[in-house]
């Protein structure tokens, strides 16, 4: 089976270049983050809130599915626009550990997006010095 190629090589684009690739990304990632994001996943992604947002009775580790499913979508956004199924997988640990660590506190709201972005700024680099393909 043969996969379509990346997001932004089928768009007429009048540049192309690593400047173009982040700028994909982080569109995609804020896309991801907000208006993707549900106030069910939201809430639930986070082990330490108390009401669940009314979501009723729901087993004690709906966070981890929550926060898995939430870091997925966001892989599905960097598959989509790079092709690459590594920098893909690297997304669902990395997005998952950012967030994570945002719900216990251990970082800020301002870091972990600043953490996100610079997530993407690392798969540019990797892409366009041939590390990853």
């Amino acid at each position: 089976m043969t996969l379509p190629p990346p997001f932004l090589a089928s768009l007429p684009l009048p540049a192309s270049g690593p400047l173009t690739l982040f700028f994909a990304l982080a569109i995609g990632h804020f896309v991801c983050d907000y208006p993707m994001q549900s106030t069910f996943l939201a809430t639930m992604k986070n082990r330490h809130v108390e009401n669940k947002g009314g979501a009723g009775n729901l087993p004690s580790l709906t966070w981890v599915h929550a926060l898995t499913a939430h870091s997925f979508i966001h892989a599905g956004a960097v598959w989509l626009i790079t092709g690459s199924v590594l920098l893909a997988l690297c997304e669902v640990v990395l997005h998952w550990l950012i967030d994570f660590s945002k719900c216990e506190g251990w970082i800020s709201y301002h870091v972990d997006q600043l953490l996100h972005l610079s997530c993407k700024a690392v798969f540019v680099l990797l892409l366009y010095c041939a590390v990853v393909h």
